[in-house]
Parts: structure tokens; C-alpha cells; sequence
């Protein structure tokens, strides 16, 4: 099974770690003519713990009949990059850097661009709304996306308490107010605090910025 790396560097110690995404697999076939009888794969705990822990992204059952490989790496990006913020705006050099394409500067515009309109016409994008202008992409929330995901918490079945989401933007200002502090930990941190609480919060973004402000003035810089 492939393995992955990554690093991270934290008070000038750099720290590589190799994982995979399953730990093991085992496939029963039948001897005569090799049909498969049982598949059984058993994830990694690094896998597992980000499921528990919310820290994976869900995907729309319709980006699974996205035909073309653009339409779904640009949902992919808007997923990752605009969450539940009101937009997210990316120039077309840079997102074609960011979607690997390998076309000419002129056809990924006209890619793009045709994306765009196919949404417009026929809504075919599911969750956000891709519009093109002056070779800047602008990426917003559909309104059935916010109504039944951003709007209303979903209820956590592994806690009882609730999925509060959080943008990238409010990871990275995070990772500011409470440096060495590991960013899984607090939002698991902030995540307990706030189940305990009568509602869920208004503004998670808000709230979980102010916690970790708080956080790191009363805990410090013992992050690792």
C-alpha cells in the first residue's frame, strides 16, 4: 500500500511522519472462476481519528456523477477553500496551478468558462455556484447547501453534541493566536466546550478564535 509523508515543523524541530490511508485489506475469492466473496479493509487509526474527529470534509452524492475531472476538482477546491463562507474568489493562473491542469492558459479558460455556464444554465454543480469575471473565479454557497449544512448544526453521532464547521481561514488565524499549540486539539478542545453548552454557537468561526486566545493565555506555549 502506497505511503504518504508529511511534515511539520514546530518550535525549529521539523517532525516527518510517513502513514497510509489503510492499514490492511483482505479479499476472499472463490477458487473455480475468481469471483469475490468478502472484501474487508481496516483503516488506519490516523484515518479513523480524523473521521471521529470531524476533521475530513463530506462530499455531495452528486459530485460523484460530475463527469468531467475539472468539475470535480473545482468542487473539490470550493468544498476545501469556501466551506461556509459567503465566497471565495480565485484568479485563473493560480487555480490552474492548483487543479494540476496541464492545458494552455487559453483552453483552461475556456474550460472554465464553460463550467460556469453549464451551471448557470442548468445548476448541474452541487452546493456552490461557479461564476467566471475578468479571469477570476468566484465560488458561493448554494442556498440548499447553507440551508441544510451551515444554517442548522448536524447533530455528531459519536458525541451526541454538535458539528460545528469551521473555515480554513479560521484554522490558519488559529494556528496565530495559539502557536505550538496542535490546531486538532484545540478544535477538538473547543468542540467538548461547546457541546456542553445550552445552544451551539451563532458565529463558530467567532467563537472558536475567542476560545483559542483564551486558551493560549491561560495554558501558554505547552502545545506539543
Amino acid at each position: 500500500m502506497p505511503i504518504s509523508q508529511t511534515n511539520i515543523t514546530t518550535g525549529g524541530v521539523e517532525q516527518i511522519d510517513g502513514f497510509s490511508l489503510i492499514d490492511r485489506y483482505r479479499i476472499v475469492r472463490e477458487t473455480r472462476d475468481g469471483r469475490m466473496l468478502d472484501l474487508e479493509v481496516t483503516l488506519s487509526d490516523w484515518v479513523f481519528n480524523a473521521i471521529a474527529g470531524d476533521d475530513v470534509l463530506t462530499l455531495n452524492r452528486r459530485y460523484f456523477q460530475l463527469r468531467k475531472p475539472l468539475e470535480r476538482r473545482l468542487y473539490e477546491l470550493a468544498r476545501k477553500q469556501c466551506g461556509t463562507q459567503p465566497e471565495w474568489k480565485c484568479g485563473l493562473e493560480k487555480l490552474q496551478g492548483r487543479t494540476g491542469s496541464t492545458s494552455s492558459d487559453k483552453e483552461f479558460r475556456r474550460l472554465v468558462k464553460a463550467i460556469c455556464k453549464a451551471d448557470e444554465e442548468h445548476n448541474h454543480m452541487p452546493d456552490y455556484a461557479f461564476r467566471l469575471e475578468a479571469d477570476i473565479l468566484t465560488v458561493t454557497p448554494k442556498r440548499e447547501f447553507l440551508d441544510t449544512y451551515a444554517a442548522k448544526p448536524q447533530q455528531d453521532r459519536l458525541t451526541g453534541g454538535y458539528i460545528l464547521p469551521l473555515s480554513p481561514d479560521t484554522l490558519e488565524r488559529a494556528r496565530e493566536l495559539a502557536p505550538t499549540w496542535d490546531i486538532k486539539v484545540l478544535v477538538g478542545e473547543w468542540r467538548t466546550y461547546a457541546a456542553r453548552q445550552k445552544e451551539p454557537p451563532k458565529n463558530p468561526d467567532a467563537a472558536f478564535l475567542g476560545f483559542c486566545k483564551i486558551w493560549f493565555k491561560k495554558r501558554g506555549r505547552n502545545g506539543w
